[in-house]
């Protein structure tokens, strides 16, 4: 255990340390700066890790909230701030403001921006008017809005330096993802899965705007970026339009596969590393093969493009596990792997070089609707998740209802970003605990239309009352070390620290800490709103802080958010979550919190 935490260790320090010669200097020197927090994903790696050790599992108790703003705008607030030098930077959902607060006045404004946008873009906003955050490089504070546009903000004013359209809102087109700053490029992706929208990752120039590459998850390998002799998938290469070949007809061209997640970078490969999301439409009937590559984690070269490797998770995806979630880059021995924890239920071990899976096991014990991932290279089913026929949309066939299938939709975690330390050596999950129904049905496709294709319903497992866990795993060995359980989803981004604590928020609106070993709960305070954002500590003038936004909407809080009340809506999802009213309402706020005393 020593040896692998060891490893673990050196390789997430030198991942940062060697990353000076490929990216931005300022962002690689601040991004090892504890003090700070200048990435979306707290660094490169996705570890949402920090060195702070001020507050400890022995004081963590005594935190109070020591300032807050209101941030003016309601529904979901799935972000979180970045803090660089004496400024705390974020961004609301629609209409997108973005703040830059001054730290040396309790978040005294400096500047705001608000863009203006088109409200025809809510409506085609899948599952709330959500926003991940805003990025950080060469002076500028870069935001991607609802409308796909892409802006670039001088950090000390708010004027704008360029901006460029990702996208088209009036085909589903919409962006909800925080952007990452690689090199000398920003990368954003798309949103709109649920439109037909099909997916893609583009790199524009960090300086002008101008767009270097576009990557798309389906279609041709000139527009994928796939070489069919040297880009692979499972050791071998992929051949020759490999995505067209795994659809039916022109299926591929509203295939989905979108990607509004998280991006992780590894700056010794020059590799990026994410995830594209569901197929459409939601009816697998419609659209028979593997439909390749949806539900896939990407490697591409950060300069090109160009995919180095691919791995799908879920192919011919029958219930909407996007494979969006974060990548969260470690050392495990003398292996450089990625840790992902799928919408699927499984925890994924993965070299990051080569692509193969070293581990997938379930990170839920109530996952039916696959018995395993087939590890065996000399097997037919090699990397593929072996499906039960009972929990099978596809086979159960077209309007007829498929009841009890676990994870649900919004899977066993979503987007909410896990948190690892290399102390513990454990990765933090914020996690779902749902089930679902599922009725796939026959649908057309119309651009800028919804095309979903099933009606679903999601409530909690048989014999269970907790929506959410919080999850403590081992990802050597496949295993829960330790779990607790959440009368609701734990939708917000976990955060892992030095003092061997960890914080997480709740639907419900607790900011929670527990200690990373034990899973024991050491503190607790309930802000005005549900937290579906992501925690983020940081030092200001010798002291160490915890912030987060709460507000509650995402999926899992569509129902308040909307105001949707029958059970089907959102997606499925408002049934599930109907007394989360009787425990929060709409709200926007930051709350900062310290320990007492100078």
């Amino acid at each position: 255990m020593r040896k692998f935490l060891l490893m673990s260790c050196v390789a997430a320090t030198a991942l940062l340390a060697n990353g000076a010669s490929f990216a931005n200097d300022e962002l690689i020197a601040l991004s090892k700066d504890s003090k700070q927090w200048a990435l979306p994903t707290g660094d490169y790696a996705n570890r949402r890790f920090s060195e702070l050790d001020q507050i400890n599992s022995d004081n963590v108790k005594n935190l109070v909230p020591v300032w807050s703003f209101s941030t003016g705008v309601l529904r979901g607030h799935e972000g979180g701030p970045l803090v660089i030098g004496d400024v705390l930077y974020f961004n609301t959902p629609f209409p997108n403001i973005v703040y830059a607060l001054d730290l040396n006045n309790e978040g005294k404004i400096l500047w705001k921006y608000e863009p203006k946008q088109d409200p025809n873009v809510i409506p085609v906003m899948c599952c709330d008017t959500v926003n991940r955050g805003v990025a950080y490089a060469d002076g500028k504070i870069f935001q991607y809005q609802a409308d796909t546009t892409l802006v670039a903000l001088d950090a000390k004013t708010g004027a704008v330096v360029w901006s460029v359209k990702n996208g088209d809102p009036s085909k589903g087109e919409t962006g909800t993802s925080a952007p990452q700053v690689v090199k000398n490029k920003v990368l954003v992706g798309i949103s709109g899965g649920e439109f037909g929208v099909r997916g893609s990752i583009t790199a524009y120039d960090l300086k002008t705007g101008k767009k270097a590459w576009r990557g798309y998850s389906i279609g041709p390998d000139s527009d994928t970026l796939i070489d069919p002799e040297k880009t692979t998938y499972l050791g071998k290469p992929v051949g020759k339009e490999s995505s067209i070949a795994s659809w039916k007809g022109d299926q591929w061209k509203i295939g989905g596969g979108a990607t509004w997640g998280w991006y992780s970078y590894d700056p010794d490969l020059n590799l990026i590393y994410y995830g594209s999301g569901n197929p459409s439409t939601w009816n697998p009937a419609q659209r028979p093969g593997d439909n390749r590559w949806s539900m896939t984690i990407w490697a591409r070269d950060a300069d090109t493009g160009v995919a180095k490797w691919v791995y799908q998770l879920t192919p011919h995806d029958e219930w909407d596990y996007d494979s969006i979630n974060e990548s969260i880059l470690v050392g495990q021995e003398a292996r450089k792997v990625l840790v992902h924890f799928d919408r699927n239920g499984f925890g994924y071990t993965i070299d990051r070089i080569t692509g193969e899976p070293l581990v997938a096991e379930k990170f839920d014990p109530a996952v039916n609707w696959a018995t395993k991932v087939d590890l065996d290279k000399n097997s037919k089913t090699y990397g593929r998740p072996l499906v039960v026929k009972e929990f099978s949309t596809e086979h159960n066939g077209e309007d007829v209802n498929t009841q009890g299938v676990f994870p649900a939709a919004l899977g066993v975690k979503d987007q909410q970003p896990a948190a690892y330390s290399p102390i513990t050596n454990l990765f933090y999950i914020p996690a779902n605990h749902v089930a679902m129904d599922y009725e796939p049905f026959r649908v057309s496709y119309t651009a800028g239309q919804p095309y979903v294709g099933a009606t679903l319903s999601m409530y909690p497992p048989k014999g269970d009352t907790n929506l959410g866990n919080f999850t403590a795993w081992d990802a050597k060995a496949g295993k829960i070390i330790w779990q607790k359980k959440e009368p609701f989803s734990v939708w917000s981004g976990a955060l892992a620290t030095a003092g061997n604590v960890v914080f997480y928020g709740t639907l419900e609106g607790y900011l929670k800490a527990v200690d990373a070993k034990t899973g024991d709960e050491l503190f607790k305070y309930k802000t005005p709103s549900g937290i579906i954002g992501n925690v983020i500590t940081y030092e200001h003038k010798g002291k160490q802080y915890v912030a987060v936004l709460s507000g509650v909407g995402g999926w899992a809080g569509i129902g308040l958010a909307a105001g949707l009340t029958k059970g089907t809506e959102g997606l499925g999802a408002v049934g599930g979550y109907a007394s989360l009213a009787n425990y929060t309402a709409l709200g926007g706020q930051l709350t900062v919190f310290g320990l007492p005393g100078k």
